[in-house]
């Protein structure tokens, strides 16, 4: 497969990326390359090769879930730039 204009200029819109005529070629060169490079990958023989799903054969290292320390909501507020007693005070971004 062959990167051209088109399909630049298709996935550039499907991405809502806006591309000028000279990022466009460089784009192509860019995605030509990509493609030889898993081409090559291609090549390869894998037969009897297990897929790699985890890097290390550890299993759930996750710690324990524990409260180390509490603060006040006087604590929490303290740096924000806009609260009120209570509440964090954000600028609305959402319109009905």
């Amino acid at each position: 497969m062959n990167i051209d204009k088109e399909t630049v200029d298709k996935i550039a819109h499907l991405a809502r990326l806006e591309l000028a005529e000279e990022e466009t070629g460089e784009m192509i060169k860019d995605m030509n390359q990509i493609l030889d490079f898993m081409a090559k990958l291609n090549e390869l023989d894998t037969v009897g090769i297990e897929p790699l799903v985890y890097m290390t054969d550890e299993v759930n290292v996750f710690r324990d879930d524990e409260v180390k320390q509490v603060i006040t909501t006087e604590e929490a507020l303290q740096n924000a730039p806009k609260h009120n007693d209570e509440y964090f005070l954000v600028a609305k971004v959402i319109e009905k």
